[in-house]
C-alpha cells in the first residue's frame, strides 16, 4: 500500500545483557531491552525523568555483531521497524509482544568505559527484512 512507512529510530542504553539464539534453521537472533528517557517539566523542581524500556531483535550478521559488542548501559542508535508477535500461552491465554526489528545499530560513544566515537552495523541477509514464523522464533 502505497503512502505508509513502519521506521522506528531510538536512542537509548542498552537493559541488560543480549541474548543470542538460533533459530532452527541456524540464523543467528538476538534480543535485548533498550531504556530510553523523556523529562517531564513542572513548576521548579517538580519536573521528573520517565523511563520506557523497548524490546529489541536483530537478526543474522547484525544479532551477531549485537551479542559481540553491546554491553549493558551503552549508548546505542536503533534504526528499524515495529512488529506485534500473537501466541498462546500454556493456559491457552492469547498474548502479544511489540518489539522493534533492528535493521541498523550504531554505537554511541564506545563501550563504557572504552573509547570514543560511534560504529555503524547494518542488518545483511535474510532476517533484517524478513519476517519469520512465530514457531521459527526461538523464544
Amino acid at each position: 500500500m502505497a503512502g505508509t512507512m513502519n521506521k522506528v529510530m531510538l536512542i537509548g542504553r542498552v537493559g541488560g545483557s543480549v541474548e543470542l539464539r538460533y533459530t532452527q534453521a541456524g540464523t543467528a537472533v538476538a534480543s535485548f531491552s533498550l531504556a530510553t528517557d523523556r523529562y517531564i517539566g513542572g513548576e521548579g523542581s517538580q519536573g521528573r525523568e520517565e523511563t520506557e524500556w523497548h524490546n529489541i531483535v536483530a537478526w543474522d550478521k547484525l544479532a551477531d555483531r549485537c551479542n559481540q559488542y553491546l554491553v549493558k548501559g551503552q549508548l546505542v542508535y536503533i534504526e528499524g521497524r515495529l512488529q506485534t508477535r500473537s501466541w498462546e500461552d500454556q493456559s491457552g491465554q492469547k498474548r502479544y509482544k511489540t518489539e522493534v526489528v533492528a535493521g541498523q545499530m550504531t554505537m554511541l560513544g564506545g563501550k563504557p568505559g572504552g573509547s570514543n566515537g560511534s560504529q555503524v552495523l547494518a542488518g545483511v541477509g535474510a532476517g533484517a527484512d524478513d519476517e519469520m514464523e512465530a514457531e521459527e522464533l526461538p523464544f
